[in-house]
């Protein structure tokens, strides 16, 4: 789909700049809005059940936000979202004025992810001391992404969604470039202190089992493919 003409308007639920720079080289504009959900909030016990009910929060906290703000712009343009996370709850519709639905839908876009060491689920650390653990225990070793992508059609509430697996094997990572990483905090803030893109990891980075787009957060071919099912 080009990026000039796009058939539909696009919303992306995420603050994420890895996410909006994967939307960006995949063609699309768009606008962005944040959840502001209580993730520690939703547990599951499988981590793929995780990430997929976090995208369906995310979109219906972001779907209220649309409403609200419809209740004081009539002129709102429709909104297609992109969710990550489990497709069972019921979507309200946003409505929308007769010349609006014909220039076409907006999507919702939003997502989650976790990484899954040993069988056990990593978010984002808790403090310096925990992503140095968190990294520690990747050198010579192995970990995996469990991303999800959900997309809801603001026009006719329907909503698809899934998950996406990666495996990523590292070399030793030496504890210096652990502790530049610490320094410069950006693994604070990616989940299970994890990020094979920055120049300081990636020649530790032995073997991606899958897309590296994926572990960066949005995995390009399943947003594809989940954007024109919805359309």
């Amino acid at each position: 789909m080009e990026a000039n003409a796009p058939p539909f308007k696009l919303i992306l639920g995420s603050s994420s700049a890895a996410r909006r720079k994967i939307l960006a080289d995949m063609g699309y504009q768009f606008t962005t809005m944040s959840a502001d959900i209580d993730e520690k909030a939703i547990r599951k016990e499988k981590p793929e059940d995780l990430v997929m009910a976090l995208a369906e929060a995310k979109a219906d906290a972001i779907i209220s936000k649309i409403q609200k703000t419809e209740n004081l712009e009539k002129d709102v343009n429709p909104t297609i979202l992109v969710a990550a996370d489990t497709a069972e709850a019921i979507i309200p519709r946003v409505s929308i004025g007769e010349s609006e639905r014909d220039a076409g839908p907006t999507l919702l876009i939003t997502c989650d992810q976790v990484v899954v060491y040993e069988g056990v689920v990593r978010e984002k650390p808790s403090s310096e001391a925990e992503a140095r653990q968190f990294m520690k225990d990747y050198s010579n070793g192995h970990a995996a992404t469990v991303s999800s992508v959900l997309v809801t059609n603001l026009v006719t509430g329907s909503r698809r969604g899934e998950w996406d697996k990666v495996e990523i094997y590292f070399h030793e990572i030496p504890d210096q470039v652990i502790d530049k990483l610490i320094e410069e905090g950006i693994v604070l803030y990616a989940a299970g202190g994890l990020i094979i893109e920055h120049p300081l990891i990636v020649p530790y980075v032995k073997e991606v089992v899958g897309s590296t787009d994926s572990v960066m957060g949005l995995p390009k071919a399943l947003t594809e493919r989940l954007i024109k099912e919805i359309l």
